[in-house]
């Protein structure tokens, strides 16, 4: 089985949905996927999400099931560095969280204190829960760190979410920590990741990422991809943020 996990379009946050770029962005990767045989779509319920998906379902004339746990990771801390105001949970400064062994442990990166003010340990087991259980839907039960093939087959199936949903999900197939994803990579605005089973011995599964953040359908037509989720590459670069 294929997953193909889509982050967003260039996001208007202010309105939950897309820029004008972002439009674009959502109109070329339409022109992407449509070609594909895709078994099943699947949508985070924010704005944003489902606005990058609707080109593609309105040229495949599908329709795709909205799934809460798709949504932002997004509990909230009072981040070490700034303990005025609540930030999202994996939103920290690199000089403080890799101070702290835990985070680079698949069990116990949560366990920090500030992570546990914000309860994250619990929206973390509510996402991959849901996970797993479309996972088991459509054929890979988890089972310890691999998954059981109960109905292994070559289905290609679709997620339109968001970065940090998308570091959690791959985490967890992937047997690590997120923290380590969310601040290791940067997933541009339509970027797909595409996640393969493998099953070496019958019955025995284990997801494989074949690519990250492709964004070649946005080179195709030209398109620069959109800055959203980077930080500066250098301090004193103009326009681009710090926090």
């Amino acid at each position: 089985m294929k997953l193909l996990i889509v982050r967003h379009g260039d996001p208007d946050y202010s309105i939950d949905s897309l820029t004008e770029k972002g439009w674009r962005e959502a109109e070329y990767l339409a022109e992407r996927l449509s070609k594909l045989d895709v078994k099943a779509f699947y949508v985070s319920p924010l704005g944003r999400a489902k606005d990058t998906a609707s080109p593609t379902l309105k040229k495949m004339n599908r329709s795709a099931e909205e799934c809460d746990w798709l949504r932002e990771f997004s509990p909230r801390i009072l981040r070490p560095d700034m303990r005025e105001r609540c930030y999202i949970s994996w939103d920290w400064l690199p000089q403080d969280w890799m101070g702290d062994d835990r985070f680079y442990q698949e069990d116990q990166w949560y366990l920090n204190e500030i992570m546990q003010e914000g309860n994250v340990k619990q929206e973390h087991e509510r996402v991959i829960a849901g996970f797993d259980e479309l996972l088991a839907r459509h054929g890979y039960v988890r089972e310890g760190r691999y998954y059981r093939a109960v109905e292994p087959n070559n289905d290609t199936i679709v997620f339109f979410c968001h970065f940090g949903v998308e570091c959690v999900l791959l985490a967890h197939l992937m047997n690590m920590s997120p923290m380590i994803l969310w601040h290791g990579l940067c997933a541009a605005p339509t970027s797909v990741t595409t996640v393969t089973t493998e099953e070496r011995r019958r019955g025995i599964a284990v997801f494989r990422t074949n690519s990250f953040g492709d964004i070649s359908h946005l080179y195709v037509h030209g398109e620069p991809p959109a800055f959203a989720a980077r930080f500066c590459e250098c301090y004193d670069n103009e326009g681009e943020r710090r926090d």
